[in-house]
């Protein structure tokens, strides 16, 4: 702990590093691999798409496995970065973040139950092909929706994270402010998918602002960090409350 408050800006580039690493592997799993396998309309042809880059499927897999394990670092760094504005709200912002990743962990499960209906000798023989395929478009989509249903913990965790930064004075304003838009796009997103699913490829081009607020603090952290002389005034305010 010693360390940290001496040299904060140490764990914030750590932190910086790994959301952007999250941000990274987050863009390729979903835009770059999953998607294109993805054919509307088509249960056969996505089936054979997933079949055919079962490699790839699971590389996918194993980097959004990745991605939520740097959760966990992140996570901690920011408590202790942040919570010198607002004890309570920094524990309420990573219990926020901590239920997102627990969500988003388990729905990696239904990304491999189509590879065991495809391939597992036991499933081919007591289904039909189509019914193979129904299923697995079916999980895909079930996917989408845990996944919308894990991002709208997440997004009540960015808007709680954006208050603390723009509260703070060793952090500057505007990143506090994209991480609230960041958060609120999560949440229009997400809930829009659960409550009018028939909207959601309108509103799914707000999470631009998402990518937007979560960039720019993971770059913030890398470069920038935190204003070391306000950041000890933080810590030695949080001391004098504590006595």
């Amino acid at each position: 702990m010693r360390s940290f408050i001496d040299s904060p800006n140490v764990y914030a580039r750590m932190a910086g590093l790994s959301y952007l690493l999250i941000i990274f592997l987050g863009l390729v799993g979903y835009l770059f691999i999953r998607e294109p396998l993805f054919v509307s309309g088509d249960a056969a042809a996505t089936a054979s798409n997933i079949l055919q880059a079962e490699t790839v499927w699971r590389l996918s897999i194993t980097g959004d496995v990745l991605m939520h394990a740097l959760d966990i670092p992140v996570m901690v760094i920011l408590y202790f970065l942040l919570k010198q504005v607002n004890k309570p709200l920094a524990v309420a912002s990573v219990a926020f973040n901590l239920v997102q990743t627990s969500v988003l962990v388990a729905n990696k499960l239904v990304l491999l139950v189509p590879l065991l209906l495809m391939k597992r000798a036991d499933y081919v023989a007591a289904f039909e092909p189509e019914q193979i395929h129904a299923q697995v478009m079916l999980l895909a989509n079930l996917h989408d929706y845990g996944f919308g249903l894990g991002l709208i913990f997440f997004g009540c965790a960015c808007i709680g994270y954006g208050v603390l930064i723009f509260k703070s004075n060793y952090f500057p304003r505007f990143v506090g402010v994209l991480m609230m838009m960041a958060g609120t796009s999560y949440l229009i997103n997400s809930l829009t998918l659960l409550i009018a699913p028939s909207f959601s490829g309108v509103v799914f081009p707000i999470l631009v602002l998402s990518f937007l607020g979560e960039l720019t603090f993971a770059l913030w952290l890398i470069f920038k960090g935190v204003h070391k002389e306000k950041w000890h005034q933080a810590v030695a305010r949080g001391n004098q409350r504590i006595v």
